[in-house]
């Protein structure tokens, strides 16, 4: 019972010191490629819950994921990665003299069945993560902080949670700047929605999916690309903190969770 007072109490620093064990848990044993349980954070979330909150906070999980009807809201969620990809392809071709895309040659009924197997596949990134990070640890920490603090240390916890892949070299070291602002992207859109998870389940499966890769860019023209799109979502989430700054000072109601636990 001891465990599980404490539990409750630090269920937020259970949930991240959780996901970081499940996430990295093979990453020692391994050599070469490196090994991220993408689901560390669903798993965590799941957990926690269960520990301190029980079926109160299912509901508020799954209800964020149902949460559906969020307007012209979904332009902006699936808009917002291809625009930025558009943004960067046409930057890329026109100042750098990249090979121009050639969209017929695009398989995108195999694009369209891999973003719907994303949206479900809790292996995953996108289904593996979201739940953790914008459905359960987002609102709850906006339940004690202001949306810009809570981001803000969120965005750290999610910058340091691809170290084993930036360390193998998979991703680039440009990835943990570009991961920390992204996640103010991601936080706007999940309180401009009212706390939609399953907005930014869509935007993070459609941000993955639909990559520079699939546009056939190689080489430097690739590693280009990804300065470029890193360098765009950094300036889009100083663009949303400065502009919307009302929505970094309270988070609407919908996208807080009850601080205190269901049967503490």
């Amino acid at each position: 019972m001891g465990i599980l007072d404490l539990t409750r109490r630090q269920r937020l620093g259970f949930f991240f010191v959780l996901t970081f064990v499940v996430s990295w848990a093979a990453w020692p044993f391994t050599t070469g490629s490196p090994v991220l349980f993408t689901f560390g954070p669903l798993v965590a979330a799941l957990a926690v819950i269960g520990l301190t909150e029980g079926p109160p906070g299912y509901r508020d999980l799954v209800s964020r994921l149902l949460r559906w009807r969020i307007g012209w809201w979904w332009v902006v969620a699936a808009g917002t990665p291809l625009a930025v990809l558009a943004v960067a392809s046409l930057a890329d071709v026109a100042l750098w003299g990249a090979p121009v895309p050639d969209l017929a040659t695009v398989g995108w009924g195999a694009l369209a069945a891999t973003a719907a197997l994303r949206l479900v596949n809790p292996g995953d990134g996108p289904a593996g993560e979201e739940p953790g990070w914008r459905g359960y640890a987002q609102p709850r920490m906006q339940a004690v902080a202001s949306p810009l603090g809570a981001t803000a240390l969120l965005g750290v916890f999610a910058a340091l949670w691809h170290l084993p892949l930036i360390l193998a070299g998979s991703l680039s070291l440009v990835a943990l700047p570009v991961t920390f602002a992204i996640t103010f992207v991601y936080a706007w859109l999940f309180n401009r929605t009212g706390g939609s998870l399953l907005a930014t389940l869509v935007f993070h499966v459609l941000q993955g999916t639909v990559g520079y890769q699939v546009l056939g860019f190689t080489g430097i023209d690739a590693e280009r690309m990804d300065l470029v799109t890193g360098a765009l979502w950094v300036a889009l989430a100083v663009a949303v903190v400065a502009v919307d700054r009302q929505v970094w000072r309270t988070a609407p109601r919908t996208a807080v969770s009850d601080p205190v636990p269901a049967h503490a």
